[in-house]
């Protein structure tokens, strides 16, 4: 046998050297485009959290309307466990319209789950009340529901990859939270429609039929969604895919769910275990926080509604911000920090809000909003970067999902009954402290992603100069790494 071994720098005739990026291989985005992109996949976000924000302050009501007998906290345990039903089948959706957007195209996908959102949020407005048609008054209200949570199933995941394939590399964090920003304006919307109906109303007028107001308000707005989703182009990342596999004689044969699972295995978890820190923090304050104020503190519904509407007006510009600085930070050191502030600020935060002392309310709310916004404003960007573009759709609405399910959106339901179990008005805290390990966790795992080309994607900037200058960059770094590798030989 022989002793002999070949120097490991040593290159063979089959290594081919790797081919030099010319100013045709990168990406030069549209800025118009890229602005209609990021205000069409951010409009669909607002139509889906309108009636987040909507159903979640009309928790109570819908209690009485749909599930009369019992106490509140019955009552209202019911209507969180009619909203968190609609997150059993977003799984569903997502194997359903991931694989088909990235079979068919990110933009037509879309335009499915726009209308779709809207029809289930309208018919909710329609269902009679209990006491009209009995026991099928919350079976509609839940098959309204299980429409709305299919539907979402491909929302968040095809609207992430939709911005962040349409965005510069050096800029994906500040337009990606621009998703998030949607989300909040569709939640203060929704919030915000539901507070004054709330004032103008008289509480038996509200239960009667002006609780139904603000579903019908969806049709119009899903409309109006649909026809700016229908005029945009397919994304520049998912164009060259296409391009290439029909370039090739016999295209990649499809991933099946299986196979995908089993390669991206890592990537899955770490997908899911972001998710679990973000949406657990999300639907703890947005969904969770208006009836624990209301039901569980005793405060005035119009207080606690107006509180939440303000801690949501400020978050929204902080989102922007925390977008812009996770494109010069990094993603990671943004994330972690929001993680570790909710481990270290959750219990003082909750016994600031259960003084029920209104600035310290305000104060707990407002901390645990900014914390929030180290997420809202990474997210966008962070997720789509675990995937290639053949499978990044499919993978990103599957692991969003699936986290969501689990995790998220069953937060209002899971609290309630742990504060309703154990007496225990710090549960909220404890909750949020365990998604905050996690997060800390999971951020370890991962590689930084900003100002870096998606996986599997040519590099992305805004101008033809910008192209001239990352490859002159990218070719002075090529020679400085062949002259060493000379001087090492």
């Amino acid at each position: 046998m022989s002793t002999h071994s070949e120097p490991k720098h040593k290159k063979h005739f089959w290594q081919k050297k790797p081919k030099e990026l010319t100013v045709d291989d990168i990406t030069i985005v549209d800025n118009d485009m890229l602005k209609r992109a990021v205000g069409a996949a951010a409009l669909g976000n607002a139509m889906e959290w309108f009636d987040f924000g909507v159903y979640s302050y009309l928790a109570v009501t819908i209690g009485k309307v749909f599930f009369p007998g019992g106490s509140s906290a019955a009552q209202l345990l019911a209507a969180f466990g009619a909203f968190a039903a609609a997150f059993v089948v977003r799984p569903i959706g997502g194997l359903v319209f991931g694989p088909l957007g990235d079979k068919v195209g990110r933009q037509k996908v879309l335009a499915v789950t726009m209308i779709m959102m809207a029809i289930g949020t309208f018919c909710i407005g329609l269902i009679p009340s209990y006491d009209s048609i009995g026991i099928l008054a919350p079976i509609l209200l839940l098959v309204a529901r299980l429409v709305q949570g299919f539907s979402t199933g491909g929302e968040y995941g095809g609207a992430a990859t939709f911005i962040a394939e349409y965005s510069t590399d050096n800029r994906r964090g500040f337009m990606g939270s621009f998703l998030e920003f949607g989300t909040l304006g569709g939640y203060l919307l929704g919030a915000g429609l539901v507070t004054g109906l709330t004032a103008a109303m008289p509480e038996a007028t509200l239960l009667d039929w002006g609780w139904r107001i603000p579903f019908f308000i969806a049709a119009p707005l899903g409309l109006f969604g649909l026809y700016v989703r229908l005029k945009l182009e397919e994304t520049p990342a998912f164009q060259k895919h296409m391009e290439k596999q029909d370039a090739l004689e016999h295209s990649k044969p499809r991933l099946t769910l299986l196979q995908m699972l089993s390669k991206y295995r890592a990537q899955m978890l770490k997908c899911i275990g972001l998710v679990l820190l973000f949406n657990v923090s999300n639907y703890m304050l947005t969904s969770y926080m208006p009836s624990y104020l209301t039901g569980i503190l005793g405060l005035s519904e119009m207080s606690s509604l107006l509180l939440i509407l303000v801690v949501m007006f400020v978050m929204m510009p902080l989102t922007l911000f925390s977008g812009h600085w996770n494109d010069r930070l990094g993603r990671r050191p943004v994330i972690l920090s929001g993680a570790i502030g909710l481990i270290v600020l959750a219990v003082p935060c909750l016994m600031l809000i259960g003084s029920g002392n209104m600035w310290l309310v305000f104060a707990g709310l407002i901390v645990l909003g900014v914390l929030h916004t180290c997420f809202s404003g990474s997210m966008p960007a962070t997720l789509p970067a675990l995937f290639a573009t053949d499978i990044r759709y499919s993978a990103l609405a599957i692991g969003f999902n699936l986290s969501v399910s689990l995790f998220g959106g069953t937060t209002p339901l899971i609290t309630t009954w742990l504060v309703e179990t154990t007496h225990n008005l710090m549960m909220p805290a404890y909750y949020l402290m365990g998604a905050g390990v996690i997060g800390v966790i999971t951020v370890f795992t991962m590689r930084e992603t900003a100002r870096k080309p998606l996986t599997g994607s040519a590099p992305a900037v805004g101008s033809e100069a910008e192209a001239h200058k990352l490859v002159k960059k990218l070719r002075l770094r090529q020679q400085k790494k062949d002259a060493a590798a000379a001087a090492a030989k």
